[in-house]
């Protein structure tokens, strides 16, 4: 979402000249995608990772801009709301310690931008929601001024054409109403690109979406919305809610909401998730690129199909299909489910996880799909979002002659050996292996996650202090136990 255009208000011609770029950029995507030894070459990870500024007493704070201004930094953009920002980490190829030299690169980062926000008063936050959010946190005064973002909010005010409505159960059910689409902005993630073999696409794309909820569920931080315990990972049902465009009518059809664990298990490619993104999902921002930009320099480069990435940039599945014509085009899975924080060892942990369990259950998955009917995969998606390690998943087997319940910590245990053998097999370092899945071992052992031990340490000092300061403190221990750099399993519950 952080690409700028250059205005904000667009013609029905504007909206017809795009969908006919769209139908061109589809068939452009469908030749290269033809050619020989396309998207082949090193494996690669890429990592995106949204922040909140905060203040010295813990409240978002809106510099986001003077912050941008001071470190002229390309790969660092502005988010929706002036106290977040994303970071773009360089992407590495995936073999030997790639891993834990993205942590050092994490770590690097999150130094450098502490030191530029302390000349502001301010510093930098890595969970899924700030606990210390209020309602006052959100509409147009704290928005990024963003071309991108006025017309992005105005097309879906559009679309809804009433409040948007967020109701979440949970111990504290939360339900209200909002005017506008910034409590969007609540959510921080860390987002993890996967360049894949074409040839392999299908079957490492439904490995994702068949092990994310086990991964979501471990890796939770994001407990909480306006004091209110909610879900494990309360991102997720925030964001869909947030930008949800549809008035939903019981007895009529509806178009699938925006933000999507998908419409099924891909059975060719690519191509048809790309395809349905264009079929199924009116654009909402209609902008034309120069012709020259939908040509490269020769016929041996990728065509750049900018009308179709900017469409994908609007459409929000956990797993979102990423077409990139640089070095000669490829194709990534951008993972979007997880959330920022709580460490940078945990994140890179959770990294670990997710792609180590995918190449596991890739070369198996097409056995195991029959065994998951997709909406159960979609069951899991959520039920591993509002439960966490807690959570009872449907887990598919070969052996099965019905679908049964397991428990994801017992999932995820059973699955770590495959995971490691995975990972070595790729290229990755032993070391690295050993580390990052021991942190996962460890977690599991311990049962907390950020999320669980959020609630806790919250409902400690919720005991002697108001909901509100209780909040507020449990963020500065938060903090205070992330700059000590240890990983989650390892913090002691916070308590007067």
């Amino acid at each position: 979402m952080g690409i700028d255009i250059d205005r904000t208000t667009f013609s029905e011609s504007d909206y017809s000249r795009f969908q006919d770029r769209l139908a061109d950029n589809l068939c452009s995507l469908k030749s290269v995608l033809g050619r020989p030894g396309f998207g082949q070459g090193q494996a690669s990870i890429g990592a995106e990772l949204e922040l909140y500024i905060v203040d010295n007493e813990g409240r978002p704070l809106l510099i986001n801009e003077q912050i941008l201004h001071q470190a002229q930094d390309p790969l660092l953009t502005p988010e929706l709301n002036r106290y977040n920002l994303e970071y773009n980490l360089a992407p590495l190829e995936l073999a030997g310690k790639a891993f834990s030299a993205l942590e050092v690169d994490i770590s690097q980062k999150l130094l450098e931008l502490n030191k530029l926000a302390a000349e502001h008063g301010g510093r930098m936050a890595m969970c899924g929601i700030l606990p210390t959010l209020k309602q006052d946190d959100f509409g147009p005064a704290c928005m990024t001024n963003r071309n991108r973002y006025h017309a992005l909010v105005k097309r879906l005010i559009e679309r809804r054409g009433s409040q948007f409505r967020i109701d979440i159960d949970g111990e504290d059910p939360l339900q209200l109403e909002m005017s506008d689409v910034t409590l969007e902005g609540a959510n921080t993630s860390f987002q993890l690109h996967y360049r894949v073999d074409p040839k392999n696409y299908a079957d490492t794309y439904n490995a994702f979406q068949l092990v994310t909820p086990l991964v979501l569920g471990i890796a939770a931080n994001s407990a909480s919305l306006f004091g209110h315990l909610l879900w494990q990972e309360t991102r997720i049902p925030l964001f869909k809610q947030s930008i949800d465009t549809r008035n939903i009518d019981a007895y009529s059809w509806h178009p699938p909401p925006r933000v999507n664990f998908g419409n099924g298990w891909v059975r060719q490619g690519a191509y048809e998730l790309f395809e349905e993104a264009v079929r199924t999902y009116v654009p909402l921002l209609p902008l034309c690129a120069d012709e020259k930009q939908n040509e490269g320099d020769n016929r041996h480069d990728a065509p750049v199909l900018p009308e179709l990435n900017l469409h994908l940039g609007s459409v929000w599945s956990w797993n979102r299909p990423v077409y990139d014509h640089h070095d000669k085009g490829h194709l990534r899975i951008e993972s979007r489910a997880l959330p920022a924080g709580p460490t940078p060892v945990d994140m890179v942990a959770n990294a670990v996880l997710l792609i180590g369990l995918s190449e596991a259950l890739r070369e198996q998955v097409n056995e195991l799909l029959p065994a998951l009917p997709f909406y159960l995969a979609e069951y899991n998606f959520y039920r591993a979002a509002q439960h966490g390690l807690q959570a009872r998943l449907i887990w598919p087997s070969t052996r099965q002659h019905s679908c049964e319940e397991r428990t994801l910590a017992e999932i995820l245990l059973s699955l770590l050996p495959s995971a490691k053998q995975a990972l070595l097999s790729i290229g990755i370092d032993k070391a690295d292996v050993e580390h990052y899945l021991g942190v996962i071992e460890a977690r599991l052992g311990s049962g907390q996650t950020g999320a669980s031990w959020q609630r806790r340490s919250f409902t400690n000092f919720f005991k002697h202090h108001s909901r509100t300061r209780a909040m507020h403190k449990m963020l500065e221990s938060m903090m205070m136990n992330a700059a000590s750099k240890r990983p989650v399993h390892e913090w002691p519950l916070s308590a007067d």
